[in-house]
């Protein structure tokens, strides 16, 4: 019988873990390979399953130089290929899996330049859904001209995962899209190359703050559509209105469980009455099953 798709996920996230912890991680039931998000490894504390319903110890206590070792296979043996994003706390891994690391900083001229004495990962089992966004790109339609759209859900909803996926159906109609993906979670880039299908027509900038990336894709990349994972500073919302200004389209995510909730937050009320955005797509996970509704935005 042919393994569900999400237990081989699993399985191949955990192939980079030092042997005696990925033969724990291995001894947890199908149904929790399928529902997992998260191995998360802690020095000197059991490691653990996130699941749904919360964090599950699991029978191996995780050494200092374990996490060491963890680091060394993620990263290919290859720490200083992979040091730009180490020093920010997280490392892609081939497959499309992430690795999120705390440790201590090594700091010089008042930034971090690096991550020793590792103390703690999570690794992140992305997952990536085809086909979940289209049926919502039509309705993002007006006229024949995507219009911009924002994604809302409280955290862990889904925004990541089907905005990676509105990238690829928007990329795969020929439309040309400019992802901004500064914290490496939708494209999940190694070495240039990334291991998540964003589509084809897609130019990707990795690792860099929107505010910088927004402005560098307009003069160099000529998109259409410009997009980006979680909105959070000022400064984001600035190079979206300038983008805006140039006649792209926007599509981002914001963590809001409605458009009320929005709509009650000071940072986005102007982007909002500016109209920089005038659809919604709200997340709502109902009985184990997420549903997708599309709302004019006030």
């Amino acid at each position: 019988m042919e393994k569900d798709k999400d237990i081989l996920r699993y399985e191949e996230a955990v192939t980079i873990l030092p042997v005696r912890l990925r033969r724990a991680a291995l001894a947890v039931t199908e149904e929790e390979k399928k529902t997992a998000e998260e191995l998360r490894l802690r020095a000197g504390r059991p490691m653990t399953v996130l699941l749904p319903q919360g964090e599950r110890e699991l029978d191996a206590v995780v050494e200092p130089e374990e996490l060491e070792t963890l680091c060394d296979l993620a990263t290919e043996f290859s720490r200083y290929a992979a040091a730009e994003t180490l020093r920010e706390g997280f490392l892609p891994v081939r497959g499309g899996f992430r690795v999120g690391l705390c440790g201590t900083a090594v700091m010089k001229d008042g930034a971090n330049t690096n991550l020793k004495n590792l103390s703690s990962a999570a690794i992140r089992i992305g997952r990536q859904y085809l086909g979940i966004a289209r049926d919502l790109v039509p309705q993002l339609m007006r006229e024949g001209r995507f219009w911009n759209t924002l994604l809302l859900s409280a955290p862990g909803g889904g925004k990541t995962t089907l905005l990676r996926d509105l990238v690829r159906c928007l990329s795969r109609q020929g439309q040309r899209v400019a992802l901004i993906d500064e914290r490496g979670e939708v494209a999940v880039m190694v070495r240039g190359e990334p291991q998540m299908d964003v589509g084809p027509r897609t130019d990707i900038v990795d690792g860099c703050p929107k505010a910088l990336a927004i402005p560098m894709v307009l003069r160099a990349m000529n998109p259409q559509i410009i997009a980006a994972d979680e909105i959070t500073l000022r400064e984001d919302l600035k190079a979206m209105s300038l983008a805006v200004g140039c006649g792209v389209g926007l599509l981002a995510t914001i963590h809001a469980g409605s458009v009320g909730e929005l709509l009650e937050k000071p940072l986005y009320r102007q982007l909002l009455e500016d109209r920089v955005f005038r659809l919604a797509i709200c997340i709502r996970c109902q009985g184990g099953e997420r549903t997708y509704e599309v709302e004019e935005l006030p």
